[in-house]
């Protein structure tokens, strides 16, 4: 199953408005079922993410991990992506430090 792990590290104040910009899934290639699982390293940051039209979840405190999100187990979000839809995974950080984001999509095609 193709899939992407994304660390980041997001600077006190600073938005990231999509985590999955310039990679290979960011943009579907055919329709496809997209699961992804999220983290934070420390409390204080919150996610959007998107697929598409697709609203997966509005702003939300991501779970705190000092590890990539387990697969299946913690991957809370899926979504049907049709070809051409934009996944987006917004992080923000209001805080006064540096945070690391930890990000894993897994895709599976449709047929």
């Amino acid at each position: 199953m193709p899939m992407i792990m994304i660390e980041t590290s997001i600077a006190a104040g600073a938005v990231n408005n999509n985590l999955v910009s310039g990679s290979a899934f960011e943009f579907s290639r055919g329709r496809n079922i997209v699961s992804m699982g999220v983290a934070q390293a420390a409390t204080g940051m919150f996610c959007t993410l998107q697929a598409g039209a697709d609203i997966i979840a509005e702003e939300f405190s991501p779970p705190i991990l000092t590890r990539y999100p387990l697969i299946p187990d913690e991957m809370y979000f899926t979504d049907v992506m049709e070809n051409g839809d934009r996944l987006v995974a917004r992080i923000r950080n209001p805080t006064a430090g540096a945070i690391v984001s930890r990000l894993v999509v897994q895709m599976s095609q449709i047929r």
